[in-house]
């Protein structure tokens, strides 16, 4: 396919039309490689197509409704608050006491206002960490709060203050579970743990909890990798006085007959919970840890029914690692490619697998033309970048760290959001059930400096000519992301300069300058690009405070 240059007046794009999706399905049905292509979130490769349909197919790959809504809300602040907050780990055994979670208030409001300050439109809470313990009271474990003081639900305190303060919802479920592992083979783990230690080898972290809680067996019921059959089995499974049973048998709360084991039951036993009793949810993580592969147990997960069971349920959810969900960006430090591709290749169908990109999530080309071409690829998607990073040193709070600066913050911001990527910013509570008042003011300080800086256009304050040293270019993404390499050129004393240039622009793409411009026009020149680009507003700002 050809790759055309196309010129748009920036001033002509300022105004951008709310985005609406363009009408896709959730997988265009297989076709005769001479049919049109149309629009679509997922798409087959077929044996049939050549490399400019290929192309073409990847040009039509469009973002979900829920996928184009998460993709607007731009920063979604990440709570870890869990066992971890109160036993100073990153990482839990699974076998911790759970009196040890003992919060003596939860200030979920606190957490929202501090997060509203930010410019933040999204939450997401840590419902079960690695470690197993439940931060609202299960049906199905009794590591949960429900045993700790107060038996406090700190996920429906979550939802409830994140809804009041009109923030979206995003939960963090771990597949991973300590406190699942069967305790016959944790014990066994133990012990050649204390051989390793005694002869003086290195240990992992989850090594190293374990020694150190190793007189304590796990707190579950051994679910995890543990052989059991694969069986038929309805969700929701009821127990012993459930007050869910004539909901159930009435029709008013749904139920699925599923296929599993006795972890992948329990797991979609939970998911139900957290759908039923707390949503909408509007992002589900699903985070990959398998920190027990190498030392013998790992638990085969059945992701397709995990995947088919939450799309029933909330069809505008978006998965993270999971089909027309959002993926890692590769790294933990919140910062995006300088190419950063929505439209990715897949050997595998992506209701299949946990993130099931080909190449690994930490490559520096995700999906550019040649990744899209190589051989093997059947699948293409919509699968935008999610980065990561915590505004302290750890995850979960320790006394002893301290937050970003505003200007680090700004810096993350400009780097994942301005990278066509959304920024996830973990702000982690303290034991005391606050966000630290140093959190707190760096937060502030810096949704301030978003909010002056991004918050207008330079050209909305008068006539120019105008000076800037941001710009940022956009596509308008209900038609996909195409553009793969544009430049920008700014009118200078009536001469048109080119002074700035990228690759991919997606969502959004913002070009710091290295000075300070001033200039009567700007113009978006697109130099090449998979099909007819659609760009939306460009925009001009300025660092500095005027």
């Amino acid at each position: 396919m050809a790759r055309r240059t196309h010129v748009l007046s920036a001033l002509a794009l300022a105004a951008a039309a709310a985005l609406i999706p363009v009408q896709a399905t959730a997988q265009q049905p297989a076709a005769p490689c001479d049919a049109p292509v149309r629009p679509a979130s997922q798409m087959k490769v077929e044996a049939c197509d050549g490399p400019d349909r290929i192309i073409e197919k990847a040009a039509n790959i469009v973002p979900t409704t829920g996928q184009l809504a998460w993709q607007q809300r731009e920063v979604t602040a990440f709570t870890h608050f869990g066992m971890n907050t109160f036993t100073g780990r990153e990482w839990g055994s699974g076998t911790e006491d759970e009196k040890l979670f003992a919060p003596k208030s939860i200030d979920a409001d606190q957490w929202m206002r501090a997060y509203k300050a930010a410019g933040i439109k999204q939450v997401m809470l840590t419902v079960k960490h690695h470690d197993g313990f439940v931060l609202y009271p299960s049906r199905y474990t009794d590591h949960s709060v429900a045993l700790s003081p107060g038996s406090p639900d700190v996920v429906a305190l979550y939802v409830k203050a994140a809804r009041k303060a009109g923030l979206k919802v995003g939960l963090y479920l771990s597949p991973s579970d300590g406190a699942e592992l069967p305790h016959a083979w944790h014990a066994d783990w133990v012990e050649k743990i204390r051989a390793k230690d005694a002869a003086g080898e290195s240990l992992s972290l989850p090594e190293r909890v374990a020694l150190e809680d190793g007189d304590r067996a796990p707190a579950g019921q051994g679910r995890f990798g543990n052989g059991s059959a694969v069986t038929e089995r309805t969700i929701p499974t009821l127990v012993p006085g459930d007050d869910r049973a004539a909901r159930v048998k009435s029709g008013k709360l749904p139920t699925f007959k599923v296929k599993a084991d006795d972890y992948d039951a329990y797991y979609l036993n939970q998911l139900y919970e957290i759908f039923t009793q707390y949503g909408p949810v509007e992002e589900l993580w699903l985070d990959g840890a398998n920190p027990w592969s190498g030392s013998g147990i790992t638990q085969k997960y059945d992701v397709k029914q995990w995947f088919d069971m939450v799309k029933a349920l909330s069809p505008n959810t978006v998965v993270f690692q999971g089909p027309q969900g959002v993926r890692w960006v590769g790294n933990e430090s919140g910062v995006a490619r300088e190419t950063e591709w929505s439209v990715t290749p897949h050997t595998t169908d992506p209701w299949t697998g946990l993130g099931s990109l080909p190449n690994d999530s930490t490559d520096p080309d995700i999906g550019s033309r040649s990744r899209l071409l190589e051989p093997g690829i059947n699948y293409l998607q919509w699968y935008p970048a999610e980065a990561d990073v915590s505004n302290r040193p750890g995850w979960f709070y320790h006394p002893d760290e301290k937050p970003k600066t505003p200007a680090q913050l700004l810096d993350l911001y400009e780097k994942s959001v301005g990278r066509n990527a959304s920024l996830l910013l973990n702000v982690p509570p303290a034991p005391d059930g606050r966000i630290a008042d140093a959190d707190v003011a760096s937060l502030t300080a810096y949704g301030a400096d978003v909010r002056r800086i991004y918050g207008t256009d330079v050209r909305k304050q008068g006539p120019g000519p105008y000076t800037f040293d941001r710009i940022a270019v956009r596509e308008d993404i209900r038609h996909g992301q195409r553009v793969e390499k544009f430049a920008v050129e700014a009118r200078i004393n009536g001469t048109w300069q080119r002074i700035a240039d990228g690759t991919t622009i997606g969502h959004e793409r913002i070009l710091p300058l290295a000075a300070a411009v001033t200039a009567s026009d700007v113009r978006v020149k697109v130099l090449e690009s998979r099909a007819k680009p659609h760009l939306g507003a460009t925009t001009l700002h300025l660092t500095a405070a005027r």
